[in-house]
C-alpha cells in the first residue's frame, strides 16, 4: 500500500501503548481513522489528539471478545467514514499463571480477547476490505507467539493461535487484492502488564502486579512509538511477517535455530533474573 492519506484505517485497542501511537502516526500521515477500545477516557484522549491532525476520526467503545459488537462496530464505521482500507487488530490482554493454579475464567478471559478479538475484527471487516482496489489486515501476534515460557500458558495459547490463523489466512487471500501482516513484538514500553492478570512470574513464584510490572519496564527495548512506525512501514511495504526489538529477533533466532532444546537456554536465564532479582 504505496500511501495511506485518505485511506480509512480501523485499530483496535486504541485507548493506550501501540494502539494510540499507530492512531497519532496514522493520522499525521493523512489516514481517517476508526478507532475503538473497553476504556471510553483513554479512548477519548487518543480521538482528541489525532482529530488534531485534521482528519476524519469515528470511534467507539468495543469489547472485541463480543462477536456481535465488532460487527455493529464494522457496520457504523462503513456508515460514518466509508468502507475500511485497513484493519488492525491490535487490542490484547495479558495472564501470568501457571496452569495447574489457572481458572478457566481466566483463560478464556485471554482467549476471548486476544484471540477471539483478531477473528472477529477479520470476519466483521473482510467484505469491507473485499471493496478496496488495495486493502490490508495487520493481526499483532508476539514474540510469545513464536516461543513459549512458564507462566503464560495463556498467552502464549491465544498469540500462538493468532500467528497459525493469520498466516493461514494470509495464503487464502494470496492473489487477492487484501495483504496480510502477522506482527510478532517483543518486550515494548506499554501497560500491558500494569492490566494484565498477574499470579507467577517467570520462574512460577507468586508475585505482585507491581513488582512484575517494574520487572518488565526494565526488559521493555521498544518504545509503543517505534512499534508502531514499523507496523505503519510493513503495511506500505505489503511484509507478510514483522518481529519488532532486538528481543523478539534474538529469541525468534533461538527457536530456529534449538526448537528443541530452547528452553534449556531459557533456564539458565530464569536463574540469573532470580539471582539479580534477589540481589536488587
Amino acid at each position: 500500500m504505496k500511501s495511506l492519506a485518505n485511506k480509512v484505517v480501523v485499530v483496535t485497542g486504541a485507548g493506550s501503548g501501540i494502539g494510540r501511537a499507530l492512531a497519532l502516526q496514522l493520522a499525521a500521515q493523512g489516514a481517517h481513522l476508526a478507532l475503538c477500545d473497553v476504556n471510553a477516557d483513554n479512548l477519548q484522549k487518543t480521538v482528541d489528539i489525532a482529530s488534531a491532525h485534521g482528519v476524519k476520526v469515528y470511534s467507539a467503545t468495543v469489547d472485541v471478545a463480543n462477536r456481535q459488537a465488532v460487527q455493529t462496530f464494522a457496520d457504523n464505521v462503513s456508515r460514518a467514514l466509508g468502507n475500511a482500507s485497513v484493519i488492525i487488530n491490535n487490542a490484547g490482554v495479558a495472564l501470568s499463571q501457571n496452569v495447574d493454579t489457572m481458572s478457566r475464567q481466566d483463560f478464556e478471559w485471554v482467549l476471548n480477547i486476544n484471540f477471539w478479538g483478531v477473528v472477529n475484527g477479520c470476519e466483521a471487516f473482510m467484505p469491507q476490505l473485499k471493496q478496496q482496489g488495495d486493502a490490508h489486515i495487520v493481526n499483532i501476534s508476539s514474540i510469545f507467539g513464536i516461543i513459549s515460557v512458564p507462566s503464560q500458558s495463556a498467552y502464549n495459547a491465544s498469540k500462538f493461535a493468532v500467528k497459525g490463523f493469520t498466516e493461514s489466512l494470509r495464503q487464502e487471500l494470496n492473489g487477492s487484492k487484501i495483504h496480510v501482516t502477522c506482527v510478532h513484538p517483543g518486550g515494548i514500553k506499554t501497560n500491558i502488564v500494569r492490566h494484565a492478570r498477574i499470579h507467577n512470574d517467570i520462574s512460577g513464584h507468586a508475585v505482585s502486579p507491581q513488582k512484575l510490572a517494574a520487572d518488565f519496564d526494565k526488559m521493555a527495548s521498544t518504545s509503543a512509538e517505534e512499534a508502531a512506525r514499523q507496523i505503519v512501514r510493513a503495511i506500505e511495504k505489503n511484509q507478510k511477517r514483522l518481529l519488532i526489538g532486538a528481543d523478539a529477533k534474538v529469541l525468534d533466532a533461538v527457536q530456529r535455530l534449538l526448537p528443541n532444546h530452547y528452553d534449556t537456554v531459557f533456564k539458565v536465564g530464569y536463574r540469573l533474573m532470580d539471582k539479580f532479582g534477589k540481589r536488587s
